[in-house]
C-alpha cells in the first residue's frame, strides 16, 4: 500500500482538533476537515486554537470533494455518526482506510454497514486530557491512538498508517488483539466518564476520594461479566490497571462527558450505560449499576433547558 498522502478529519472536538494539528504541525495542511455548509461558515469566521496556537485548518464540504481519501479518521460524538457516515461518502475511494476514534463498541459495525468492513481499522484514543472550550483546545498529555486490524494484525493498512503516524509524531501502539484492547477502553470510559458526569468531577477527584473509584469500578465490573460472556479476554486486573492511567491525568482534566454535561450538549449515555443494560439483557448479566448511571445522566440532559 502507498504512503498515505491525503488525510482527512470529521469532527473537530477536543480529540479530533489535538491529534490534526499534531499532524499538521509536522506536514502542513496534511489533515483536512470534512464540515457541513454550516459549519463551512462558521469555521471560516472563527479562530481555531490547540494550546494557545492558532491552527488554519482547510475546511471542505462534501460537494467542494475534489479526490479521495487515503485516511479518514471520525471523531465525532456518537449521535452524529450517521450525519458523519454521510459527509465522508464523497471522499471514499476502493483504497480509502477508515477509521474511528469514537467512545464505545459499536461504531465500526455502523461504518462498516455502509461502506464495507475491509476499510475499516478499529481504533480508540487511551489517556488523553484534551478539552475544549469555544474554539480553543486544551490538553498537557495527547494519549495516545491505538489501532489495529481485527482480521489481520500485520496488515497493509496497518502498516502504513504506523508509517503516517511516525512520520507526524503521533504517539500509538498496535495491540495484536485490537478487539480485546477496544473492549478495553469501552469499559474504562463506561466508568469513569458516566461517573465523572453525574459527580461533576475532574480527574482530581478520582485521585483523591475513594468512592468515586468504587463507584467507577462497579459500573466497570458490569462490562467484565458481559466480556467474559461474550469470550473477550478482560479481567479484574483490567480494571486495577484504569486507577494508574486515571493517576497520571491532569487533575484539573476532565472526561469528555463531563463536558458535554457542563456545556449542555447531549452526551454519549446510550453509546455506554444503554449499550450495557442492552447487552446485559441480551447475556442475562445483571447491570443495575449502568442502569442507574443511564437514568441519572438522561435526567441531566432533560434538565438542561429548565
Amino acid at each position: 500500500m502507498e504512503a498515505i498522502q491525503k488525510v482527512y478529519l470529521v469532527g473537530l472536538g477536543a480529540v479530533g482538533s489535538a491529534y490534526a494539528a499534531k499532524m499538521n504541525e509536522a506536514e502542513p495542511d496534511l489533515v483536512k476537515v470534512i464540515v457541513d455548509q454550516e459549519r463551512y461558515e462558521a469555521y471560516r469566521d472563527q479562530e481555531i486554537r490547540v494550546n494557545g496556537q492558532p491552527c488554519r485548518f482547510t475546511f471542505i464540504p462534501p460537494e467542494q470533494a475534489s479526490e479521495k481519501a487515503d485516511l479518514i479518521l471520525i471523531a465525532v460524538k456518537g449521535h452524529h455518526l450517521a450525519d458523519a457516515n454521510a459527509l465522508i461518502r464523497p471522499f471514499v475511494g476502493e483504497k480509502t482506510i477508515i477509521m474511528s476514534l469514537l467512545n464505545g463498541i459499536t461504531s465500526e459495525e455502523e461504518i462498516g454497514k455502509v461502506y464495507g468492513p475491509e476499510k475499516l481499522l478499529h481504533a480508540f484514543v487511551v489517556s488523553t486530557d484534551a478539552t475544549r472550550e469555544g474554539r480553543s483546545t486544551r490538553y498537557s498529555n495527547l494519549g495516545r491512538i491505538v489501532f489495529g486490524d481485527k482480521d489481520d494484525p500485520a496488515s497493509p493498512k496497518v502498516s502504513a498508517v504506523k508509517a503516517l503516524f511516525d512520520r507526524t509524531g503521533v504517539p500509538y501502539s498496535n495491540p495484536p488483539d485490537i478487539l480485546r484492547e477496544l473492549w478495553w477502553k469501552f469499559m474504562l470510559n463506561v466508568g469513569v466518564n458516566q461517573v465523572s458526569a453525574v459527580l461533576k468531577a475532574p480527574y482530581g477527584v478520582f485521585h483523591k476520594v475513594k468512592e468515586a473509584r468504587d463507584l467507577m469500578t462497579m459500573a466497570c465490573q458490569e462490562v467484565l461479566q458481559i466480556a467474559e460472556r461474550m469470550g473477550i479476554n478482560l479481567t479484574a486486573a483490567d480494571i486495577d490497571a484504569y486507577h494508574g492511567i486515571i493517576g497520571e491525568l491532569a487533575p484539573e482534566g476532565k472526561t469528555s462527558m463531563l463536558q458535554d454535561v457542563e456545556a449542555g450538549r447531549k452526551t454519549e449515555v446510550e453509546s455506554f450505560a444503554w449499550t450495557v443494560v442492552a447487552l446485559g439483557e441480551k447475556y442475562g448479566v445483571p447491570t443495575p449499576v449502568n442502569a442507574c448511571l443511564g437514568r441519572m445522566i438522561s435526567t441531566l440532559e432533560q434538565m438542561y433547558s429548565r
